[in-house]
């Protein structure tokens, strides 16, 4: 119990320090577009130009449904099954900066699906995995930035993207 209360504690210091970078009115507009960047419609785009190019068979969409096949229903399960409450509802005194698609925070489904994605698209294409990591990393940042996560729904969100990324490779790799 004791670990649980310091990692709360930690999150909202940490919170409160990075909500406060984003009453600048470009940063938050920054974050914003960030957050947006990674809503799914960039996702499907990608699916989508590679099975016009190579067609369902090629190795990168079936890892990318597999992932999605294990992430999307995982994310679901934990976020309702744990009903953390995000930053606003927690904490006194604090308004997100957006409406977040749901009540509960833990974890982060944009910061897992950009990190999931970031993994997949690195795995078939190295010279893009800088740009990819910094794109999902800016992801995590925004959403904590913008008031809708703690840094822990960051971190975890981040963990199980690329862990489950990495499953999925293994399965169509093998």
């Amino acid at each position: 119990m004791k670990l649980l209360y310091a990692i709360h504690h930690y999150d909202t210091v940490v919170f409160l320090r990075f909500i406060n970078m984003c009453l600048y009115q470009p940063l938050y507009k920054l974050c914003r577009w960030v957050s947006k960047s990674a809503d799914g419609y960039l996702y499907v785009l990608i699916a989508f130009g590679v099975v016009w190019k190579d067609g369902v068979s090629n190795p990168f969409v079936q890892a990318l449904a597999i992932a999605f096949m294990v992430e999307r229903p995982l994310y679901f399960v934990l976020k309702n099954g744990l009903k953390r409450d995000r930053p606003q509802a927690a904490l006194n005194n604090v308004k997100s900066f957006i409406v977040p698609s749901d009540q509960f925070s833990f974890p982060s489904g944009h910061t897992s699906a950009a990190f999931m994605m970031a993994t997949l698209c690195s795995a078939f294409w190295p010279s893009l995995a800088v740009v990819l990591y910094g794109w999902s990393i800016s992801v995590g940042f925004s959403r904590v930035l913008l008031g809708v996560h703690f840094p822990s729904d960051v971190v975890i969100g981040a963990a199980m993207g690329t862990g489950i990324a990495y499953l999925s490779l293994y399965r169509v790799v093998l």
